[in-house]
């Protein structure tokens, strides 16, 4: 077993977990990120999920450091791919033209962006990476992560730092250090929630999924029957309006039952492609709902086929919840056999024997992403949890959502939630655009653990709003900017908050840094 130090240890190399280790790193601190997979990125890289953002993300709404990322992708292919002429020209290059967002891309495009991001504090000696390395246990001592122990299988690591960040996929650190906190839905009666059911149901948690990348080309791409194939080919939710595997299923917004259609490599535009969710969800057709790459945007020949990301209605995994429960592994080794199931679905009932799988853009051996795509974390307890009617829409109207003093960073998405284990159907609710307070990142008992992900303080219902990318991003980035303050100044991220000169002064450094703390006058949808 080898030992190591740092002023902060980041456990997660997601997009939040890369937020994090940059921030500290950019207040002058020592950085250990540890990642569980091979692509540091998250859900952008080793989940394979082009980013959901906002209508006004080209504009505003954003971190300065989450620009640099985005710029840097839209760089990179410009330097390194042979793209026609007026797609070198467009200002805002989609290279998928994608329907889901204004920038979906290659998953490996990402990788390499954040890569050359971490470089130059690998390279000074200020940064190292462990991967990859998955967290197994941590010391304490009272309220106070003193160690976190990571493995890689062969070896392990003891990591020692004066800040822990949790910026793992599931709240991987929570358990370990004795942190207090929630899964699933709460109880009404506790936050006043609309959406929220009478009872909490802590085992109620939004599907989870394994997405992969396809293309079309010429001859016959069938993979091996899957052994589960015949069940999820029955499989038939009551909330559906049929099989799962189909092309009809309800709408998010509105639960009627509708078709999405399926063509690919279709005759279209992609310079024409302006993907704006305020307007349109983007998903009626699924292949070029998460294109992510337009053979037309590039020279010819370059591409055989467009290629699409496959995260659609019919791969969510809501038979079980994948955390804290025995059998973790299994669970998501069904919902990769769902995945698995829906590609020879379309490869054999719907005849689309030309599909290929493409475990090549994914990074990975069986073909599918590397990861599971996680929509809901445990979540700590937190100084101040987030609830739905700060920011509904239904709710707040007008008024927009509410205004927090302590505000560490701004994001906005409808409160998206799928399906859930607990047989729930989707929970689609319009929000304001919101701020993320930093009570919602401080635990009500730690001092030195802060989340960095989806384990920040909100709810079942809230979470389905700030679980996205560029959200994360910013929780992220707010996390390692705090523990850098905070050993600066040598307070606490508690005193931080309830101290109106400290939080007024940290919040001026993240601004300096290009943090925004609060919306233009915006009109959510």
């Amino acid at each position: 077993m080898k030992e190591m130090s740092a002023d902060v240890l980041v456990v997660g190399g997601g997009l939040g977990g890369v937020a994090a280790a940059l921030a500290a790193l950019r207040a002058g601190r020592s950085v250990v990120l540890t990642e569980e997979f091979d692509w540091l990125g998250g859900q952008l890289t080793s989940q394979a999920v082009p980013p959901d953002e906002h209508s006004w993300v080209e504009q505003f709404g954003v971190t300065a450091s989450y620009r640099a990322l985005r710029d840097g992708i839209r760089a990179y292919y410009r330097r390194h791919y042979p793209l026609t002429d007026a797609a070198r020209r467009w200002v805002h290059l989609n290279p998928g033209a994608g329907g889901v967002s204004r920038l979906c891309h290659e998953p490996a495009v990402a990788k390499a962006v954040i890569e050359a991001m971490l470089l130059p504090y690998q390279s000074g000696g200020r940064l190292r990476i462990l991967q990859p390395y998955k967290a197994i246990s941590a010391d304490t001592d009272g309220d106070q992560v003193t160690a976190v122990t990571v493995t890689n299988g062969d070896q392990q690591r003891t990591i020692q730092a004066r800040y822990v960040i949790d910026a793992t996929e599931t709240g991987e650190l929570l358990p370990l250090t004795g942190t207090e906190y929630v899964t699933g839905f709460e109880a009404q009666s506790d936050t006043g929630e609309p959406s929220a059911p009478a009872a909490a149901q802590p085992m109620n948690m939004q599907a989870v999924s394994v997405c992969f990348a396809i293309d079309h080309v010429d001859g016959d791409h069938t993979i091996d029957k899957p052994q589960s194939y015949d069940f999820w080919r029955a499989y038939t939710p009551p909330f559906w309006g049929g099989p799962l595997l189909s092309f009809r299923s309800p709408s998010p917004r509105t639960l009627e039952i509708g078709e999405r259609g399926f063509t690919p490599n279709p005759d279209d535009d992609p310079l024409k492609v302006r993907a704006d969710q305020r307007l349109d969800p983007g998903d009626g057709n699924l292949w070029t709902f998460r294109r992510i790459a337009a053979r037309k945007l590039f020279q010819d020949g370059h591409y055989a086929s467009d290629i699409t990301l496959v995260n659609w209605p019919m791969i969510d995994y809501f038979e079980a919840p994948v955390i804290d429960v025995p059998d973790s592994e299994t669970q998501i080794m069904n919902a990769k056999e769902l995945s698995k199931s829906v590609l020879y679905w379309l490869q054999t009932d719907m005849g689309f024997k030309g599909l290929r799988l493409r475990g090549d853009i994914t990074g990975s051996r069986d073909g599918l992403a590397q990861a599971p795509y996680i929509r809901e974390s445990r979540r700590i307890k937190a100084e101040y949890t987030i609830v739905e009617q700060d920011l509904s829409h239904a709710v707040r109207g007008d008024k927009g959502s509410v205004a927090y003093p302590d505000s560490v960073g701004i994001g906005m998405y409808r409160i998206d939630l799928h399906p859930s284990t607990g047989g729930d159907t989707y929970i689609d609710v319009a929000s304001s655009p919101f701020q993320i307070p930093l009570g919602a990142l401080i635990p009500r008992r730690m001092e030195n653990l802060l989340p960095a992900s989806k384990n920040l303080g909100t709810t079942h219902i809230t979470n389905g709003c700030y679980r996205l990318h560029p959200v994360e991003w910013n929780i992220g980035e707010a996390a390692g900017a705090l523990a850098a303050y905070c050993l600066d100044t040598k307070s606490t991220p508690r005193a931080v908050r309830n101290d109106e000169a400290r939080l007024s002064a940290f919040q001026h450094r993240l601004t300096e840094d290009g943090v925004e703390l609060a919306w233009p006058d915006v009109t959510g949808y």
